[in-house]
């Protein structure tokens, strides 16, 4: 049976548990040629540094090859029917890791592809920066149980994945977004649901301040994501309140982590310099998706080899 990952719920706590100490094994450089012979497809509607880069690069570091799809070169659903797409990769590769604008389009890949199917970015969902952003919040903090993240901005993709990663592993999740920009009910529902047998709280806010106050991370980002362009104007009236500076930061803990996913837009969602605060762990979790991504594509690609590399 092939194993896809199209949300952070699809995997278990023990699952995320065991990715974050294999990627940490991977980190310090005990790297096997686990994924020699395999080959991932990098199937991209939308361009990328950070996941391109770390996928292609944990398939070398790996043994394995990557394969970069523009989208000029397969016109995803309008040159070439999206099962056929994925029916015909699945002759040619061992995974697939799909960057796309609608998450429907993964799931029609996912529906249709002998081979597994990775999330690299959906209108709906981020995981692998979530689980990455697990990666380098346990690092910083040798926990996960316990901690509140508050994320100041969007309810969008890479809220929806914190939000379900932090439901999975015990943390709490405070969220504060302008009316109108919240995360969609169904979503908040689900991350509900999976907080009830971790023990997690979540919070929903209109106010910075408050959603700040005391938390051990805060995050954001961007109020207009790719796509979104022309709603930019009215966004940026929208979100005027919501830029995480040093005295939104303040209210947080002392020892607080400031997280963004990166492209960051300076000025806006944060202020300038902030990328620079001693508190900034950004690049570091811009690094960790390298090494998540490792772990996780030899969990998906050999799950028995990956197992016994953190025995």
């Amino acid at each position: 049976m092939k194993r896809d990952l199209l949300s952070v719920s699809d995997l278990g706590r023990a699952e995320i548990e065991q990715l974050i100490e294999q990627a940490l094994i991977m980190k310090r450089g005990d790297t096997l040629c686990l994924l020699s012979g395999k080959t991932l497809a990098l199937l991209f509607e939308k361009p990328s540094l950070r996941t391109r880069v770390s996928f292609e690069l944990a398939m070398s570091q790996l043994g394995g090859h990557a394969i970069y799809l523009s989208p000029e070169e397969v016109g995803l659903g309008r040159r070439e029917a999206i099962p056929d797409v994925a029916r015909v990769l699945s002759r040619y590769v061992n995974c697939i890791a799909a960057r796309t604008f609608s998450h429907q389009t993964l799931l029609t890949l996912a529906e249709h592809s002998s081979v597994p199917v990775i999330n690299a970015l959906s209108d709906l969902e981020h995981p692998c920066q979530a689980l990455a952003d697990l990666l380098t919040i346990y690092e910083k903090k040798g926990k996960l149980t316990g901690l509140t993240l508050a994320f100041i901005g969007d309810g969008n993709n890479v809220a929806n994945s914190l939000l379900f990663a932090a439901s999975l592993t015990g943390m709490n999740f405070c969220i504060a977004s302008p009316p109108g920009y919240e995360i969609k009910k169904e979503v908040l529902n689900q991350g509900r649901e999976l907080a009830t047998s971790s023990g997690s709280k979540i919070q929903l806010n209109s106010e910075p301040g408050e959603a700040a106050r005391n938390a051990d991370i805060v995050y954001t980002d961007v109020w207009t994501s790719m796509g979104q362009e022309a709603e930019a104007e009215k966004r940026c009236l929208a979100f005027s309140g919501y830029q995480v500076n040093a005295k939104l930061l303040s209210l947080a803990k002392g020892d607080a982590l400031f997280m963004h996913p990166l492209p960051a837009h300076h000025g806006e969602e944060i202020s300038v310099g902030l990328l620079d605060s001693p508190q900034s762990v950004v690049f570091d979790q811009a690094e960790n998706r390298l090494h998540l991504q490792k772990a996780l594509l030899a969990k998906i690609l050999l799950p028995s080899d990956s197992e016994a590399l953190s025995k």
